[in-house]
């Protein structure tokens, strides 16, 4: 349950009246970046621990580290009038484009205006459906004692289900090579944005720049593909993809070719990337945790019986809700925000000087004491009603937040529960996954990703 309400565990914890704290010691011209870029989860956690608010250096850029959930409100909802957005690199502007996650001021307000529409809960309500029938699918080629890579069956799920629901072809090659080519480019986003091509002219070249490249010519053919084929289409379409054709702004005009092939990139990563990753954690999780795993299993029986789920359950499947929600606390998908003040930025009751670089993590904030009873255990409880469960929490606003906030929250944040809850709740009502007990570690990259393939052994449910 989140409320506004948080507690001040620790003296100074609120954010008016703030004290910056110096990091630590960088390095001529790359400054932070070097321990930066060799453990970047380890860094922010590092930064949390000396304070909310915390001076580093992103090579030759200012930078601010904040902690605390009040600053980081302040930054997500002042980010169109005192923060800006950033530039992420060449990597990411090469997949993303000018898409709504990157556009600015009123291209990125119309982008919003013509997007919305899409993913609104009726929208989502009718691709709940290819959900579940795609999860009942798999559900029937597992049988008991069969080891799986869940990784790779998660993904493999999500890219099914991504090119169904938003470009609305229905072939797994079809899939496969979208998604082999965003394999690729999420990962060299993620190597860039944490080495030494953060800080490097886009002009330079790189193998890694040569990959994405490549990967992204992949994923462009594609999408020129499939966009022809509406376009040649004479029937009305169901799809993501259909409704960013025909929407129109208050000037009656449509999106153009270039920024369908953006939103609907931006939508792909959005509807299968943040979800396949959640999946795996949501698995490897409950595999470490048998009472969480049997209380899920416990309310599904309540819930479903011997049926499927369907759009209309999502509601009724709070547990399950729950295990998404301490899925993406442990693990978020997103793992950073960062912005540029401009002039008259405050946070925290202080200024901050234009061009500083603000950043917050997800990882760390989710991950703080003072906000979680226990912040390293899974206890998907903590997210329930009082009425629901008695190890309820009341959690600060802003102290948990995988899809962003403000004016700029994922658009696909509805999508992706809907999604993540479903898939779930088909799988495990037949069966739960003894994932490999090793432990596996995160790796963040365009979203955050296990470190190896998650094997599992498939074991049926009574």
């Amino acid at each position: 349950m989140t409320t506004h309400a948080g507690p001040s565990a620790v003296a100074g914890a609120t954010a008016d009246g703030r004290k910056t704290v110096p990091g630590p010691r960088g390095i001529p011209f790359l400054g932070n970046l070097p321990e930066f870029g060799k453990d970047p989860l380890a860094f922010f956690e590092r930064l949390r621990e000396r304070g909310d608010f915390v001076r580093w250096r992103f090579g030759r850029t200012n930078a601010l580290f904040i902690a605390h959930p009040e600053a980081i409100g302040e930054l997500l909802t002042e980010v169109e009038r005192t923060f800006d957005q950033p530039d992420l690199g060449i990597a990411f502007r090469t997949l993303l484009g000018e898409g709504v996650v990157v556009s600015k001021g009123a291209d990125w307000r119309r982008k919003r205006s013509l997007v919305q529409p899409s993913v609104r809960p009726r929208q989502v309500k009718s691709y709940a459906a290819t959900m579940a029938e795609c999860a009942v699918d798999l559900a029937g080629r597992w049988t008991d004692g069969q080891r799986v890579d869940i990784k790779r069956e998660m993904a493999a799920l999500t890219q099914l289900i991504a090119v169904r629901t938003i470009f609305g072809v229905d072939t797994a090659a079809d899939a496969e090579a979208i998604g082999r080519a965003m394999d690729v480019a999420q990962k060299e986003i993620g190597a860039e944005f944490s080495g030494i091509g953060a800080i490097l002219p886009d002009w330079v070249p790189t193998p890694g720049r040569a990959r994405i490249k490549r990967a992204t010519a992949v994923i462009d053919a594609e999408v020129a593909r499939v966009v022809a084929r509406h376009r040649d289409g004479d029937t009305e379409r169901p799809d993501l993809l259909s409704r960013l054709l025909a929407a129109q702004d208050e000037t009656g005009a449509h999106l153009s070719d270039r920024e369908i092939r953006d939103e609907t990139v931006t939508l792909y990563i959005g509807g299968h990337e943040t979800t396949s990753s959640t999946l795996v954690w949501a698995w490897y999780l409950l595999s470490r945790n048998p009472r969480a795993a049997e209380a899920l299993g416990g309310e599904l029986d309540r819930v479903l019986g011997d049926r499927d789920p369907g759009f209309d359950d999502y509601a009724e499947l709070a547990y399950a809700q729950a295990v998404v929600k301490e899925t993406l606390r442990l693990y978020p998908t997103i793992w950073l925000l960062t912005g540029i003040a401009k002039e008259g930025a405050v946070l925290g009751g202080a200024p901050v000087p234009p061009g500083t670089r603000v950043w917050s993590s997800q990882w760390a904030t989710h991950r703080d004491a003072r906000w979680y009873r226990d912040p390293l255990e899974f206890r998907p409880e903590r997210w329930l009603t009082p009425e629901e469960g008695e190890e309820a929490e009341e959690i600060p606003e802003y102290a948990w937040y995988p899809f962003g906030g403000g004016p700029r929250v994922c658009l696909g944040t509805r999508f992706a529960m809907v999604e993540a809850v479903l898939i779930l709740a088909v799988l495990a009502r037949r069966f739960r996954l003894d994932v490999t007990a090793e432990e596996i570690l995160p790796v963040p990259g365009l979203t955050l990703q296990p470190d190896r393939d998650v094997l599992a052994t498939v074991r049926a449910r009574g």
